[in-house]
């Protein structure tokens, strides 16, 4: 399998930490040359130096709030400008605040939710599937959670955005085809920055419902992120891939 990515252009969302910042390391480390966007630009020109320094390929830090269209197309308007074009992108921006009740779900709270996981990564998509249909090809990856088909009351905004998002993967694999690919990971529980704020209960409880007994660690979506970009998988399109330990479907 060829997972080599050389002088590819790989440009990740929401990848200045957890799951996407171990995927852009791993990208680089392949042989990409990557941009790294998210909301939070110091955070991303951080990594970028450490890819520089580690690696040699280029990195780009660039902040970027995808849940604004305006934001989306400047981010595309950049990259393009600097680099030419984009072989991979790979949709990994999320959020899911915590509210106190279904009732108290603000209007604000619903959009912000939507726009970061879901609107972000259509017009992303929209963007750059285009450009890459009418050019060389790409690959386009969009990652999406375990709740879109298991999805609990205190994540429900949530889990519909990331439904939609794995309903968006399919009809993209169909509209941008032959050219492009467009896949998804469905990750469950990852042991990133974002479980420092889970509690002992929910970690135990976690621990007896997944089958393999533990929370996933960020470097084991790797392999999967690199199978979908790379040319390894080039039969592979419209795929939704679950990595969660097999907690997904398990019995209670």
């Amino acid at each position: 399998m060829d997972f080599d990515l050389s002088g590819r252009v790989v440009l990740v969302t929401g990848g200045s930490r957890g799951l996407g910042a171990a995927m852009v390391r791993a990208f680089a480390e392949h042989g990409a040359d990557v941009v790294i966007a998210s909301r939070k630009g110091p955070a991303c020109e951080e990594l970028a130096a450490e890819i520089r320094d580690r690696t040699g390929r280029r990195a780009l830090g660039v902040a970027c709030h995808v849940g604004r269209w305006a934001d989306c197309d400047a981010l595309v308007e950049r990259v393009y400008g600097e680099w030419g074009r984009v072989d991979v992108l790979v949709n990994n921006a999320g959020m899911s605040p915590l509210y106190p009740s279904l009732a108290e779900v603000s209007e604000e709270l619903f959009d912000k939710v939507i726009g970061v996981n879901l609107k972000g990564a259509f017009r992303l998509a929209a963007n750059v599937g285009t450009r890459m249909a009418a050019g060389a090809g790409g690959s386009i990856l969009n990652v999406s959670s375990i709740a879109a088909v298991q999805p609990s009351p205190a994540e429900i905004p949530y889990a519909a955005a990331k439904a939609a998002l794995n309903n968006l993967t399919i009809g993209l694999a169909q509209a941008f085809a032959p050219k492009v690919r467009v896949n998804c990971i469905m990750p469950g529980p990852f042991l990133t920055d974002i479980s420092k704020a889970w509690s002992p209960e929910m970690m135990r409880d976690l621990k007896r419902r997944i089958p393999l007994g533990r929370g996933g660690e960020a470097e084991e979506v790797v392999g999967a992120a690199l199978y979908l970009a790379s040319d390894a998988a080039s039969f592979t399109t419209g795929s939704v891939l679950k990595i969660d330990g097999g907690l997904a479907f398990a019995p209670a």
